[in-house]
Parts: structure tokens; sequence; C-alpha cells
């Protein structure tokens, strides 16, 4: 059976052995090498040296982190961490914002989310390990846990530093493209209160010492009686009301 082949980014077993000695056979140096597979899929050797095998050893995992955080365009690989991935977004979004294209605001509501979702629960991974039934799973546990609207955020917000990925190489396809519609809950239909229901608010009303104080039961009972929103009742002035006619004039109806 043939041994499956290195991710891309990733290198196999390190080798190391004495290539120097002093005049007395003592090893003065070491080199170190590994096979590294590259971005365009070819293994390569990479080697470094140093005087002892650790020294030799070092240096080579250096050279060999450094080369998988490097790939054709310079900025981002597969073997990145999707926190770095979310720092290039926010940096293009600022952009984006400085271009008049999108909002601050919209800003703010995604660096909540990634804050408290997100990074979280993704942060720590490379860029290569967010696959679909991952991400799958990770939005449905914000769903259950934080609500619908917030999970959906999420999923856009994802969706948004993944096709930046696509965009530099470092996948080939956005993972959050096959993830599961966030459907939330039909919320129930508003209805209209019982003649038993608002009796019993008008007397609870009535009865509270600091509702009587804030004026409350006169307000919910011209809410009650014309239907107007809560904003459209607290700016009705006396000037919009004519008692003789037994009519009132709300919002956009005001003359000016």
């Amino acid at each position: 059976m043939a041994r499956a082949p290195l991710p891309i980014g990733t290198w196999g077993a390190i080798s190391t052995w004495v290539v120097q000695t002093d005049a007395k056979g003592k090893p003065i140096k070491h080199k170190s090498q590994a096979r590294f597979r590259d971005h365009d899929g070819h293994l390569r050797p990479v080697s470094a040296y140093g005087k002892t095998k650790t020294a030799a050893e070092r240096a080579l995992l250096t050279k060999l982190q450094d080369r998988a955080k490097t790939n054709q365009s310079g900025e981002l690989t597969a073997m990145h961490k999707i926190n770095h991935l979310l720092d290039l977004w926010e940096k293009r979004f600022e952009g984006l914002i400085a271009d008049g294209t999108r909002s601050r605001t919209s800003l703010d509501t995604y660096r909540r989310v990634l804050k408290n979702h997100v990074r979280p629960a993704l942060g720590e991974l490379r860029i290569g390990e967010a696959t679909t039934p991952r991400l799958d799973t990770v939005l449905t546990k914000i769903k259950d846990r934080a609500g619908a609207p917030t999970a959906k955020t999420c999923r856009a917000v994802i969706s948004g530093a993944m096709k930046l990925a696509v965009r530099y190489g470092a996948i080939s396809v956005n993972p959050v493209r096959e993830v599961d519609t966030i459907e939330a809950k039909t919320k129930n239909p508003p209805r209209a209160l019982t003649a038993e229901e608002v009796t019993l608010l008008r007397k609870s009303l009535a009865a509270d010492d600091r509702a009587v104080q804030a004026d409350l039961p006169d307000l919910v009972t011209f809410m009650l009686g014309t239907g107007v929103r809560i904003g459209e009742a607290l700016a009705t002035v006396w000037s919009d009301v004519d008692l003789e006619a037994g009519t009132v004039e709300i919002g956009c109806c005001r003359r000016s």
C-alpha cells in the first residue's frame, strides 16, 4: 500500500549527521535535513548546519517553519493560523470603510462575534484545518448557545475570511460554501390582548404607585384606544388633539 503524501507545507523526518571533525576526531559541524512538501506539491530537501546536533536541528526547524509561512503571494498559506487570517480580513475591512463601501457599525458588530465566538472556536486552527464539517459543527454550537442571528453573523464573517484565503492561494475552495444554511425559528405571530388581559393590565397599573407617578395608566390607555406605537404616543402633544372632533394627529400626519 502506497504511503500517504505529506500535507502541503509540512515536512518529513529530520536526519542529522556529522559533516566535519577537528584534528582529534571530535565533531564540530553537523548537518540536519528533511524533505519539505512545497505549495506546488513537490518535495524538496531543506538543510541547515550547526556546531552540535541540537543546534543543527534547531536551525532546520526554524527554516522549515519559515518556509511553511510563505507561499507564492508571500502573505498567507494553509499552515497559517486562522487568527492570522482574521487579522488580515479585519485590516481589509478597515480599507473598505475608508473607501466608503462598508460601515464602521458593521465592523463593530463583526468584531464582537469574532471576539466572543469565532476566535475562541477557530483561532488556533490552521487555515487548512477549517473543513466544511468542522465549520458546520462550530456554527451549530454557536447557534445553540447564542441563537440563529449570531450564528448567521459568524457564518458571514468566516465566509468572508475564507474567501480572502482563497484569493491569496492558501486554499482552493471556500469551505463555508457547503455549510448548511442557518435557519431561525419562526417567531410566534403577534396577537391582540384579550378583554380580560386589558382589564388586568389597566387595574395593575392603576394600583401601582410608581406606575401612576410615571403616568403609565394614561399612556397605556391612550395606546390601547388608538393603536399607536410607543414612540408615536410619547411624541403626541396637546396641539395634536382635537377634543371636540375626537381626533388626534399622529406622526407623519401632523401639520408643520
